[in-house]
């Protein structure tokens, strides 16, 4: 919900700006001819105040939204034992799947993306293959080896992996050269 709100300030505060700097540029260029009044000349000085106070309020807003330390976008599943908390990346789980597919033969140009949900990680694994085995078996064989070398290595349930073929490599043909 603080996310939306900031964007339509920021979306607020991008339009203000944009027109005060229009309105500016006619005005002081010429472009448009104006005469005031006092009464009319003395609100335009509360008015210009009041905007100016607003629209240096957001700027301090966003300012420190700027700065700030996200603490809700920390990547890293947090695990609780009976001797303190640990902490692993998401980079560190990636790097696990990585590791475990690539003991599959006939798998190559492997990525990994991970998300976490209530029921555990769900695993996704983008997978280039050599296309000597059935990718069927293939599939499977590195779904098993990810899920059961992510569950074993860090305790964190997996509820799914996925794999995705993106492609078949041909194997290099070597030709002898005769002479």
């Amino acid at each position: 919900m603080a996310k939306i709100m900031d964007r339509l300030l920021l979306f607020i505060y991008s339009l203000s700006i944009g027109v005060i700097s229009v309105v500016a540029i006619l005005l002081l260029s010429g472009a448009v001819p104006y005469s005031l009044t006092s009464v009319q000349e003395q609100r335009l000085f509360w008015a210009g105040i009041i905007v100016a106070a607003v629209l240096f309020l957001l700027s301090i807003r966003f300012f420190y939204i700027s700065i700030r330390r996200d603490r809700s976008n920390l990547n890293s599943i947090d695990q609780r034992t009976e001797f303190g908390d640990i902490q692993i990346s998401v980079e560190t789980i990636e790097n696990l799947c990585l590791k475990a597919a690539s003991r599959v033969r006939g798998v190559k140009d492997l990525k990994s993306r991970i998300k976490v949900s209530q029921s555990g990680l769900d695993i996704a694994i983008r997978a280039v293959v050599d296309g000597e085995e059935s990718i069927p078996v293939l599939t499977t064989d590195v779904q098993k080896q990810v899920h059961d070398f992510v569950e074993d290595t860090t305790g964190i349930p997996v509820s799914s992996v996925s794999v995705y073929i993106a492609n078949v490599v041909q194997a290099p043909s070597f030709k002898s050269r005769v002479e």
